[in-house]
């Protein structure tokens, strides 16, 4: 592979491989050799239960035959709504086995969240874990919703209106009818996401998208053993990150995963006291907090046992890596990786066998082609140490998004994808993100748009007026706060518009901070200057560091 224009590939760690063979297979089929392989290697570990891939092979194989008896097969979509836990994983693996595209569903989004993604999917069904039924039941009536299937971490008996998980896996064989899949058109998943603009898109993730990546991210690692390693599965696997790097990552080398239905540090501390992984992929506030336990230093030798510790979803802060640094004694090998929904997701990280260079997210994994475009057009590109747009080019790259064409045609650009992200590549092809989209809010490492926000509070009639922003926060990264100006002749309490939120909007979404204007500043043509508000925030912010 030529180097010309690729100054990254002069420092790829020795054991990468610049290039890679990626198999014509579905993910069905990756999972059906590794049960067949290492029938008897454990899969997962859930509440000190052990399930093996003998086990988790024939679990699948009867929710695929069951699923399929109830009509639904190749193309059609149905949603996944819960937490970690195998049922979710088993209920993920029988809908791609049968060329059901997975609509992944966030379990914290209330009724009209659900409802505006079962509509734009066009989804048929929805696999649901139970305490979230009573949400997917009241909206039964505003979508096409036909069949349900409940689920839980104990078995769950059948309703009126929803199968069991369970009975429908005891109550079938385990010979689901073969289904032929084309890895490179069929997609897999819908991963829903938003662009700058809040307009919810389903980015269409093929088989192939999500199997190269695991293959890169695998590739990346270099040191990575078939049926030796143990993942920690704590990232949402609903979002794109934990389902690439816990569930797909594990299936692509046997590996066992430790999964955690919510984060508690605590609870994080004793698993991997207990369980010892290989790999944690993680969000910078799990490792912040790390860094803040009282006790952190009893678990030194555990984490640094850990031959890799990603980070992503969000900025990785220096300071946060420096200190999980400290505590491991120079281990645990926290790396920062760049990557978004519409490439499945990972396209950058910094090599494991050196310390990060700074502020980096690191260098294009193999087969990933990286160029930085001016801002005005798109279409030039940049020299070296120059600010621009990042575009992305390779296997990884989504399809495009789900019945959006003028949107796919804007981001997707001559087998190019624009990111939207500002950013500069300096002469050894180390990136760098100067600026998110400009108007993402990523809080905790989850992606909230102001608009969704904007539109809930201009539905209250006491506001005139609102504009919601991502400010800076110490354990968050950031937090949202809402500008409100209020009608003429009303009243109104943060706390008022705080709890109105929470009715509307899942909980990582609602503003922490409401503060009241006499107006808003705009532009002269009448836009909004989000960036005023947050440059005060940032003044006020350093205004009292000095006077501290």
């Amino acid at each position: 592979m030529s180097t010309r224009g690729k100054p990254w590939i002069n420092h790829y760690p020795a054991r990468v491989r610049h290039h890679l063979d990626y198999p014509d297979k579905s993910l069905g089929q990756v999972f059906d050799e590794t049960v067949a392989n290492m029938p008897d290697t454990i899969a997962m570990i859930f509440a000190d239960r052990e399930i093996t891939y003998s086990q988790f092979g024939d679990r699948v194989n009867r929710l695929a035959t069951a699923i399929a008896g109830l009509g639904i097969g190749k193309g059609d979509r149905i949603g996944l709504m819960g937490p970690n836990c195998p049922q979710w994983i088993i209920a993920y693996f029988a809908l791609l086995k049968l060329g059901v595209i997975v609509v992944q569903t966030n379990p914290m989004y209330v009724e009209r969240e659900i409802i505006h993604q079962m509509k734009d999917s066009g989804a048929s069904g929805i696999v649901v874990f139970e305490p979230l039924y009573p949400r997917v039941k009241n909206v039964l009536d505003q979508t096409s919703l036909s069949k349900v299937i409940v689920f839980n971490f104990t078995p769950v008996k059948a309703g009126e209106d929803f199968y069991s998980l369970d009975e429908l896996i005891a109550g079938s064989e385990p010979t689901p009818p073969a289904v032929s899949i084309d890895s490179a058109e069929d997609i897999a998943v819908l991963q829903y996401t938003g662009g700058t603009t809040g307009v919810s898109k389903g980015v269409m993730l093929t088989h192939r998208n999500l199997i190269c990546n695991t293959l890169q991210v695998i590739e990346w690692a270099v040191d990575m053993n078939y049926g030796d390693e143990r993942i920690i599965t704590l990232l949402p696997v609903f979002h794109v990150y934990g389902m690439t790097n816990c569930v797909n990552y594990s299936i692509a080398i046997a590996a066992t995963q430790i999964i955690l239905p919510r984060f508690d540090v605590d609870m994080l501390l004793e698993t991997i006291r207990k369980y010892r992984p290989t790999l944690f992929p993680g969000a910078p506030t799990m490792f912040l907090a790390i860094n803040n336990h009282p006790r952190a230093a009893e678990y030194k030798e555990v984490l640094a046992a850990i031959k890799v510790c990603n980070s992503g979803s969000a900025p990785l802060p220096l300071e946060v890596a420096h200190k999980f640094a400290e505590i491991t004694g120079g281990a645990g090998n926290l790396q920062e990786g760049y990557g978004l929904s519409e490439a499945s997701p990972v396209t950058h990280s910094n090599p494991l066998d050196r310390p990060s260079r700074a502020g980096s997210i690191g260098l294009p994994l193999p087969d990933t082609d990286s160029k930085i475009v001016d801002l005005e057009t798109g279409n030039n590109t940049l020299p070296i140490g120059e600010v621009g747009e990042l575009c992305i080019r390779g296997p990884q790259v989504m399809k495009g998004y789900w019945e959006k064409p003028e949107e796919t045609e804007k981001t997707l650009r001559d087998g190019w994808l624009h990111t939207g992200d500002i950013s500069k590549m300096d002469k050894d092809g180390y990136f760098y993100i100067i600026d998110r989209k400009k108007d993402m809010i990523i809080a905790g490492g989850y992606n909230i748009y102001p608009r969704d926000i904007e539109e809930v509070l201009y539905e209250h009639p006491k506001i005139k007026e609102v504009v919601a922003a991502g400010i800076p926060d110490s354990y968050r990264g950031e937090t949202v706060k809402a500008y409100i100006v209020l009608n003429p002749d009303t009243e109104g309490t943060a706390e008022e518009f705080i709890e109105y939120c929470r009715t509307k909007l899942a909980a990582y979404k609602v503003p922490r901070q409401i503060e009241f204007r006499e107006a808003l500043p705009r532009t002269i043509v009448g836009k909004v200057l989000r960036r005023q508000l947050v440059a005060e925030e940032l003044a006020k912010i350093k205004a009292a560091g000095s006077n501290g």
